[in-house]
């Protein structure tokens, strides 16, 4: 524990536990507010697929920025990096909010992507830094836990709110949550000042003294840039009314809001506010010093690997998994992809400080983990996305809500086995903990291959799903100890978001070969299937068919859910196998929440 904190990094621990489980609800918030916010951009509700941005822009935020932020937390301290990624979440919520159109709410949510996922690594990091290798178990866990919860509350959370206000209100909701949340990190990182010394900077050492005045000008033009930029999102009606004020928003050519008065001052105040930042003595945010972190943290390196996952993300989250197995586009997002993986490690060799340091994942367990992370990610889709799936194949037809209901219960689960899995790490060692977790995700997955039209009405059905919940959430918080506790501490921000990215490439590789195979087989069947007219007496549809083409259907779930067993039991042997040095972790040295060097 840090000294110059006392009793505070357990708080500020739980702070940042508390940010990413709502960072972690707002992934799956935007579910049901979907539909709204597609009429809100102009796009009608048959054309789901013009809305599939909105969702990947998140992912891509959320994935692609991650290691340069794990990177940063090392290098600028952990501290700064959570206050900075929740002032980053508000922003993206503040753009979400007021959006007008498809292009500003993609935006928007990449901006919370980036701030969501820049929070998992930093508090990964914390953990570290405040805990033992031989102690981290149950903390990980817990952090695991509550991101797992996030996740559950998130679609519930989503429904509270929109059934009292609008879906702009979910995203003005983060946009305080996420300030508090910042600005309560911030105090307590500081803690109380001592005698003749006033609270310092953002990112400064605990009890530092301030070295830097207000700075109004710049503080003047931030508050110019969002007003102006609201109105211009908004267009308040009573404004646009009047004779005199609405003429700031007629455009000068055109029909762009940004080429009216109003948007023209809100583009000269962000540039004036840019400049201000890089030029003054004293800036409202040193963006000066993050950028020197940017640069010591590889940017071209971290640009790279950028270009590599967010090439594979757009190939496999633009396409829809019930038809195609890549979007139009696919092969050429993962060509650029493989450009950018080859450019990155011929980088890598060359540079004298490169993104990932050389022999930072040189441990068996420490580059294990990524292998199993990826195995995990890849099973663990299966059941996000195919257990609804089943659901709605099955009796709950077009119900959306109804189907993910069922995947609550699985999901409450899982925190629950997060934190056993944290406590038995410390006994059983990350191997035996993983591969103890994946057999009982395996076993769960064996009984659904196995469920038929009627399965999701009887109470049996709940048992493979607290099972699964329970397996998955063994898995997490030994396969996060086993990357901290066989790498150096100057990177454990980095290598934690490595091992995240892994299970999110993991899963989205995941559902494009499970859909592959379930599909494989929903045709196999499908032709099997006699002329609708032959079953319905030369009727062009009838109950017999669409049994027909239901149970069709459920052998393809049938299918991903032998997939997904397969993958789960690859998991468990590969952390047994990779994991097996690890029985007794070595204990690494606390880095200090606020350094400058992690």
């Amino acid at each position: 524990m840090t000294p110059a904190l006392g009793n505070a990094p357990r708080m500020l621990l739980g702070l940042a536990a508390g940010a990413v489980a709502f960072a972690a609800a707002d992934t799956y918030v935007v579910v049901l507010a979907l539909p709204d916010m597609m009429g809100s951009a102009g796009i009608p509700l048959d054309q789901l697929q013009r809305a599939a941005p909105i969702v990947s822009g998140f992912l891509l935020g959320y994935v692609a920025m991650l290691p340069l932020i794990g990177r940063i937390a090392d290098l600028r301290g952990r501290v700064p990096v959570l206050v900075f990624s929740l002032v980053l979440f508000a922003l993206g919520s503040l753009v979400t909010a007021l959006a007008y159109d498809l292009p500003s709410m993609v935006s928007g949510r990449f901006l919370q992507g980036v701030g969501g996922g820049g929070l998992v690594p930093a508090t990964l990091a914390l953990v570290a830094d405040l805990y033992p290798a031989n102690r981290r178990g149950v903390p990980l866990g817990i952090v695991s836990a509550v991101q797992e919860v996030g996740s559950v509350l998130g679609p519930l959370l989503g429904a509270v709110v929109l059934a009292v206000s609008d879906w702009r209100a979910i995203f003005a909701l983060n946009l305080v949550v996420g300030l508090v949340l910042a600005a309560a990190i911030r105090a307590l990182a500081l803690g109380r000042p001592g005698p003749g010394q006033e609270p310092g900077p953002p990112g400064a050492e605990p009890g530092e003294p301030a070295r830097r005045r207000r700075d109004l000008v710049g503080l003047a033009l931030a508050a110019l840039t969002l007003v102006a930029g609201a109105l211009v999102f908004v267009r308040p009606g009573p404004i646009m009314r009047d004779l005199r004020w609405g003429e700031m928003f007629v455009p000068f050519v055109g029909d762009g809001r940004w080429l009216t008065p109003v948007g023209a001052v809100t583009l000269a105040a962000a540039a004036g506010l840019v400049v201000r930042l890089l030029t003054a003595a004293h800036p409202l945010v040193d963006v000066r010093s993050w950028g020197r972190a940017m640069r010591e943290a590889d940017l071209l390196g971290s640009a790279l690997l950028g270009v590599a996952l967010g090439g594979i993300i757009l190939a496999f989250a633009t396409a829809d998994p019930r038809l195609e197995v890549f979007s139009a586009q696919g092969a050429w997002y993962l060509l650029g992809a493989a450009v950018a993986a080859v450019c990155l490690v011929v980088h890598l060799r060359r540079s004298p400080a490169p993104l990932v340091p050389a022999g930072t994942l040189r441990r068996t367990p420490a580059w294990g983990s990524l292998v199993v992370s990826f195995f995990v990610g890849a099973a663990l889709i299966a059941a996000l996305i195919d257990i609804p799936l089943f659901a709605r194949t099955t009796i709950y037809g077009d119900s959306q809500l109804s189907a993910a209901l069922v995947l609550v219960r699985f999901l409450v689960a899982l925190p629950v086995g997060a934190v056993l899995g944290g406590y038995l790490t410390r006994s059983w060692g990350p191997g035996r903990t993983t591969a103890t977790g994946m057999a009982l995700a395996a076993a769960s997955f064996l009984l659904m291959s196995r469920w038929d039209i009627t399965a999701l009405e009887s109470w049996s059905a709940t048992v493979p799903l607290v099972l699964g919940g329970l397996g998955f959430g063994l898995a997490l918080a030994p396969v996060n100890a086993a990357v901290l506790a066989f790498t150096d501490a100057s990177v454990h921000g980095l290598t934690s978001a490595l091992v995240v990215v892994s299970r999110m490439v993991g899963m989205l590789v995941g559902i494009s070969a499970l859909t592959t195979l379930g599909l494989r087989r929903y045709y196999a069947e499908q032709a099997d299937i006699p002329g609708v007219r032959e079953v319905c007496d030369g009727r062009s549809r009838c109950a017999e068919f669409t049994l027909l083409l239901k149970q069709a259907g459920i052998a393809q779930e049938q299918t991903v859910f032998l997939g997904a067993a397969g993958c789960a039991l690859l998991a468990g042997v590969l952390a047994l196998v990779l994991f097996r040095s690890a029985t007794s972790v070595p204990v690494a040295q606390s880095t200090g929440l606020g350094s400058s060097r992690g």
